[in-house]
């Protein structure tokens, strides 16, 4: 079905609807081969908080951005390749249901759908568009991922230390290889973290210790699904503000 879709008239139509409702701020999303499989509003869970965000999967990539006006204008695109995505679904807890993470090399997050079904669809797709992409080029499933960052809602004292408390002026901070809220001083060094940036990224210091005698993987984050504490209340931020988890710290 993807193959015959792949030159369509109203493939290239949805694809092209897609790219203007980007704008010129957005990257080209039309090439020979790819096609559009499906679109939603999936709420992502950031850094402060959950937020509605716009996603599009294609047979190669998963686009997704920030809501400005519902079908009609999106802006902060992110553009995922699929050949590096691996998704692993979450126990439903309290308030949070019908979620899973999507997990890359530079990027992990959790996403939740407004149905069992919708997530099952979502699922399954992209775990057939990853398989079907692995399975022409030969490569294996990547087997490094990027932490998912634990939501700062989640921390009142740094997850290291458990003494810092955070305040206005103690600021929180994220680990870039476990994912933990930390305090500024559990977390003044820097490690270079390829899959991630070019540059010496914030560590904690127990994962700056691990790493520094070539332990790369004893400091791997441990949880995956428990995000309880960060949806306190109802979702209704779908504004065209930054992604709270690209934020630098």
């Amino acid at each position: 079905m993807v193959d015959r879709l792949a030159n369509s008239e109203a493939n290239t139509r949805r694809i092209n609807i897609v790219e203007n409702c980007f704008g010129a701020a957005g990257q080209p999303l039309t090439i020979p081969g790819r096609v559009l499989i499906g679109e939603g509003v999936l709420t992502k869970l950031c850094r402060k908080k959950p937020k509605a965000r716009q996603f599009f999967l294609f047979n190669d990539i998963l686009v997704y951005g920030n809501i400005v006006i519902q079908k009609k204008k999106y802006n902060k695109q992110h553009i995922i390749p699929l050949e590096n995505v691996t998704i692993d679904s979450i126990k439903d807890e309290g308030d949070l249901r019908n979620g899973w993470l999507i997990k890359t090399p530079t990027k992990s997050f959790a996403v939740y759908a407004a149905t069992a079904t919708e997530k099952s669809e979502w699922m399954n797709h992209i775990n057939k568009c990853v398989t079907d992409l692995l399975s022409k080029s030969g490569k294996t499933p990547s087997n490094e991922h990027a932490a998912v960052w634990v939501p700062d809602s989640e921390a009142t004292v740094c997850m290291r230390c458990q003494k810092a408390k955070f305040t206005p002026v103690n600021r929180r901070h994220h680990c870039r290889k476990c994912g933990f809220v930390v305090c500024g001083p559990c977390s003044e060094k820097r490690f270079l973290l390829p899959s991630q940036s070019s540059k010496p990224v914030r560590i904690c210091d127990f994962c700056y210790d691990l790493l520094s005698t070539g332990d790369m993987s004893a400091c791997q984050p441990t949880r995956s699904d428990s995000y309880s504490q960060s949806l306190k209340s109802p979702l209704n931020d779908v504004s065209d503000d930054d992604d709270d988890d690209d934020s630098s710290d």
